[in-house]
């Protein structure tokens, strides 16, 4: 509803909305229910809907949508329903369809109503997702023939990864201190080394940084999730959410994401097929020389790869600087005119406490001139008493 006419509203008729300020208080009459938001192609806000997920009694929540709120870290309330709830991000909607079950992605010419009650331990704020929003889309929404487990909205077993999966476990059998050399003297050893100290810069969220991580363990273990959780132990980025259950089936954080860290790598690492462990992209070979040439021919897709990384985490990095700078400046003006205002103040204060001497000053004159003038006036008369 437009809220003053009381007429139907339209979300793709901008003429029919209204200010957050006036749509509450139109609400706060009685005429409406509650108040929403209108996506448009000129904001950055994308709105995941997750249907029918939650006991509104016990409040339990099923395991998928606990899984896409936990990935997408952003703000996430309770819908009106209360069987539900609505997740704000902000990013891009990759291409291909937009809802699938009860999940629906929503990015322009969509009413969203908005609550405000907010799921407990979720951020206040609406943040940065676009890698878990891609992710998400292409796990549970986007329709692929390749991955049938996006039809119940699960993951893959590694038992499943290994049967039907792209990828072939392999049998790496390193210790840990070689396999960490070898991984940090890899060509992205400086990517490695950089999340295994626990820096998670560039990363939207420290989630996202875990699974980098597991990603590069997967590669080097060969998929072993035994050593890919003994390592990830060892690293920086360890914290007590890992051995938390998150899951409906039990399963921790750190399990769920080893399980689909190993289910995204396409390739595993093969000693046998290495001439050096400065390689550090998937691939086999048939013999040395093959190799040698199949290094080669992967040169351009790892020089493109690194770039690409490389420009995304620059990309994010002065997204973090421009933010930071865009605080500065308005922390700054706040300032600058808390400082004018306590001039100004000062100024009043010094001309209150000048007026206040002036006329303290004549009042004592006056009275120091009533003083003399009877003095005399004795001297010359003597005492009209007498």
């Amino acid at each position: 509803m437009t809220p003053g006419s009381g007429a139907f509203a339209s979300s793709t008729d901008p003429d029919t909305w209204a200010s957050f300020e006036t749509a509450l208080e139109y609400a706060d009459t009685g005429n409406a229910d509650g108040i929403g938001f209108v996506f448009t192609d000129d904001d950055p806000i994308v709105g995941v809907d997750l249907d029918d997920c939650r006991d509104p009694e016990s409040g339990d929540v099923d395991e998928t949508a606990l899984d896409i709120i936990e990935r997408l870290d952003s703000y996430t309330e309770i819908s009106p329903s209360g069987t539900g709830f609505h997740v704000l991000i902000e990013g891009e909607l990759p291409d291909g369809r937009n809802r699938r079950g009860s999940i629906e992605l929503y990015d322009t010419a969509r009413f969203f109503t908005v609550t405000g009650d907010r799921l407990e331990d979720t951020p206040p704020r609406v943040a940065r997702r676009q890698d878990a929003l891609v992710a998400i889309h292409h796990e549970y929404v986007q329709d692929t023939d390749s991955n049938p487990e996006h039809e119940s909205g699960g993951h893959r077993s590694r038992d499943q990864t290994e049967t039907t999966g792209s990828a072939a476990h392999t049998d790496v059998d390193l210790k840990d201190e070689e396999l960490l050399e070898r991984a940090q003297n890899a060509s992205n050893g400086e990517k490695f080394e950089r999340l295994w100290r626990g820096s998670t810069a560039g990363y939207e969220s420290q989630s996202e940084a875990d699974m980098a991580l597991c990603c590069l363990l997967a590669f080097w273990t060969g998929g072993d999730h035994q050593q890919i959780d003994r390592l990830f132990r060892q690293s920086g980025l360890l914290r007590d959410k890992w051995d938390e259950v998150h899951y409906a089936d039990g399963s921790t954080y750190g399990e769920k994401t080893v399980e689909r860290a190993v289910a995204s790598t396409s390739e595993f690492y093969d000693p046998d097929t290495r001439e050096t462990a400065t390689e550090s992209v998937p691939g086999t070979s048939e013999s040395s020389t093959a190799a040698t040439r199949d290094k080669s021919d992967r040169a351009p897709n790892r020089n493109r790869a690194y770039l690409v990384e490389k420009n995304r985490l620059l990309t994010g990095r002065v997204d973090e600087l421009e933010a930071t700078l865009e605080q500065k400046t308005e922390r700054i003006e706040q300032l600058e005119t808390t400082i004018e205002d306590l001039k100004t103040e000062l100024a009043d204060r010094d001309r209150e406490i000048e007026q206040t001497r002036e006329e303290l000053a004549e009042t004592t004159s006056d009275c120091d001139t009533a003083s003399e003038t009877a003095s005399l006036w004795g001297r010359l008369f003597g005492d009209s008493s007498k």
